[in-house]
């Protein structure tokens, strides 16, 4: 018996201490359960209705367990109550209907508005173009004549590998890291195309609310603005086969100056070549 309440001792302090824990601000901030709020005006928005929804879905809950409870304390049998015998009631079923209908209503209005306004690409100020691979992403500066392949970096690919004895720990973002991210500017509308050479693949950003299938022979589109300079993670969301896990997506966004400086470096690489070019031409003239 004192076996018994020694143990029983144990496993309630037991709870108690991971309650405390989870509860506290430092676990917290490592454990995510809930949707990211991004860093856009879009995915703030998806992220305050999704927190709206949720309230709206809690006061539901509590209203209608709320009165289970009570109907199965304040009625039950041992108090000496006893079952009424109706059929129907026409005011109940009206209110019943009446009620979550307009519940409903007031959702859709402000999801049908957020669902417009992540469908407007219009007057974009940059448009990229995405193309997926078995495995890994092409993208075209289509206003600025760039292009090159993103796939998985290279230290990530070494870890991954069977029988590799690496440390994943010691592996930067491992997974999740490109040897090519695409780059951004903050600010600045930017419309993205996207289709697939191969399968369909998925495009998929937690941080900035948009996830777009890319599939072969159509092309999809969508758009974001970024507001805060950063890196930004995502990956292949759609089984697109056997390295389908190692198709990481990176966004990293600059302020205006550092774009623009990054363009200019990759533009330079293709104009010494062209330079090289040219001069291997002379000198084969003469």
């Amino acid at each position: 018996m004192t076996d018994k309440r020694v143990c029983g001792k144990g496993l309630w302090t037991t709870l108690a201490a991971l309650v405390i824990s989870i509860g506290s601000t430092g676990a917290q901030a490592g454990l995510r359960y809930n949707m990211t709020e991004g860093v856009t005006e879009v995915s703030r928005g998806v992220h305050d209705l999704h927190m709206a929804m949720f309230w709206v879905c809690v006061g539901i809950g509590l209203l209608v367990f709320g009165a289970i409870v009570y109907s199965m304390v304040r009625f039950r049998k041992s108090v000496g109550a006893r079952a009424a015998n109706f059929h129907e009631n026409t005011t109940v079923e009206l209110v019943w209907t009446i009620i979550p209908f307009a519940i409903l209503v007031i959702m859709t209005i402000p999801a049908a508005g957020m669902l417009i306004k992540m469908d407007d690409t219009s007057q974009a100020d940059l448009t990229i173009k995405i193309t997926g691979y078995q495995w890994k992403w092409h993208y075209d500066y289509l206003d600025e004549n760039i292009s090159f392949y993103s796939a998985l970096a290279q230290d990530s690919n070494a870890a991954r590998q069977l029988g590799a004895q690496i440390d994943l720990k010691s592996v930067d973002h491992y997974l999740l890291n490109v040897d090519h991210p695409v780059v951004v500017p903050i600010g600045q509308k930017i419309r993205f195309l996207i289709t697939s050479n191969d399968v369909i693949h998925a495009w998929w950003v937690p941080d900035l609310a948009v996830k777009k299938d890319a599939v072969p022979g159509f092309i999809n589109e969508f758009w974001t603005r970024i507001d805060v300079p950063g890196v930004y993670r995502g990956q292949c969301a759609e089984l697109c086969g056997r390295d389908h896990g190692f198709m990481p997506v990176v966004v990293e966004a600059k302020t205006p100056e550092d774009y623009a400086a990054w363009l200019e470096a990759q533009r330079t690489p293709k104009v010494e070549s062209a330079a090289v070019v040219a001069d291997t031409a002379l000198v084969a003239a003469r």
